[in-house]
């Protein structure tokens, strides 16, 4: 019996849904990559808790995810396990009349909605960002103003060793596109949030005003892993590519978006190779003919 052998009866063993060679490309927002050795539904942190342990003990490589949308997997795929958040790890719990705490796998869409369906305000900025909690509490995700810095209280955490943990304020690091889990290599299975509460129909206003912005400005349409770039220091990443000239290129069937130059989209086709030739094609062009260095936001899984 191999290691993912074992780690597949483990599951058997705990009631986990497992499976052997899953397709990513249905795991991800950008509808590319091949298929996933293992893959395993954590419904609870028990689950990740022993996922974790087993694959230290095998010496079996893992990912966790959640909706997949910031992610570009290899088309060979990947000789991992491949851990996806469900169950209770993507549920909300209201703590009391302000403070709600959820599961990382939950989407960051369904907890905005549940924010408002609760009349809860400072979620506004995140409607519409992909992906799920815990991808956004991970590289701290935020637009027009607003940062998941800004209303996180806690982070609870399963470490390397698959005992849980809480990490709060300012031990979490937070900055641009950052906090502690960028480097402590935790898993991140829940965040407790602060909010305020708001009418619930100026609340529904703000979201739809920024949902707005979003799809008159970004491609939307189509599949993406959202931003590529990191904005860098006095520029805007977008603006760079457009100024190289690069809006509309095309490398396979992955594309500078022509409605935003800081996206990259599939429009048909599109493999891993496509999108790492065209990321690189812009890096270079940029920092040739701007000096600007260009760092990527997306994650290449090989």
């Amino acid at each position: 019996m191999d290691n993912f052998s074992k780690i597949y009866s483990l599951c058997e063993e705990h009631g986990i849904n497992a499976k052997y060679d899953v397709s990513m490309k249905n795991l991800t927002t950008f509808k590319i990559g091949g298929n996933a050795k293992l893959y395993a539904e954590a419904e609870n942190s028990s689950h990740v808790s022993e996922l974790i342990k087993a694959c230290r003990k095998y010496d079996v490589d893992y990912i966790v995810i959640g909706k997949g949308s910031n992610i570009v997997v290899n088309d060979d795929g990947l000789d991992k396990l491949v851990i996806r958040l469900t169950g209770d790890l993507a549920k909300v719990t209201r703590l009391d009349d302000t403070t709600i705490h959820c599961g990382a796998g939950l989407s960051l869409a369904g907890l905005c909605r549940d924010a408002e369906n609760n009349s809860l305000s400072g979620l506004e900025f995140a409607w519409g960002i992909p992906g799920s909690v815990g991808g956004a509490v991970f590289m701290n995700a935020g637009a027009y103003g607003g940062e998941i810095k800004d209303v996180v209280y806690s982070v609870t955490h399963i470490d390397n060793d698959g005992k849980i943990g809480t990490i709060k304020g300012e031990d979490l690091d937070f900055g641009y596109r950052h906090s502690v889990y960028k480097h402590n290599g935790f898993t991140i299975i829940g965040a407790t949030f602060k909010l305020k509460l708001d009418n619930r129909t100026e609340i529904r206003n703000r979201m739809d005003d920024f949902m707005g912005r979003r799809k008159d400005k970004q491609p939307l349409e189509f599949p993406s892993a959202g931003s590529v770039f990191r904005r860098p220091e006095g520029a805007f990443a977008g603006a760079l590519i457009e100024q190289c000239g690069l809006k509309g290129k095309t490398v396979g069937g992955a594309q500078v978006s022509p409605k935003h130059a800081g996206f990259i989209v599939n429009i048909g086709g599109a493999t891993f190779e496509d999108v790492k030739n065209l990321v690189e094609l812009i890096q270079s062009t940029v920092k040739k003919e701007t000096g600007y260095e260009l760092k990527r936001e997306i994650i290449f899984l090989n």
